[in-house]
């Protein structure tokens, strides 16, 4: 197992997503978290959806994000669920319609 420490909250495990940037202690991706952001969901209400969190690990990710934007935007494209295979009552939801 190889794991590396990259800011305060964020490290990466080979073990873990293929090394996908992490929370510390968890399994939650820095992509699911800036997902949600740039969905528009503030910080303080990403804990709604990911309760297991702190504020500050929310803030830390958010900032590793601006620090390596192309390297997760890059996990973001490669995870994108086809438009084809979402359900019509998601796009609805998401005013994809």
């Amino acid at each position: 197992m190889f794991a590396e420490t990259l800011s305060r909250y964020v490290t990466r495990n080979s073990e873990i997503l293929g090394g996908e940037p992490i929370i510390v202690g968890s399994r939650t991706s820095v992509r699911a978290i800036v997902s949600l952001w740039r969905l528009g969901v503030m910080p303080e209400e990403i804990l709604s959806h990911l309760p297991h969190l702190t504020l500050a690990q929310v803030f830390d990710a958010l900032s590793f994000y601006l620090d390596h934007q192309a390297e997760i935007n890059d996990y973001i494209e490669r995870n994108q669920v086809p438009d084809e295979l979402v359900h019509p009552s998601v796009k609805a939801v998401l005013g994809t319609l």
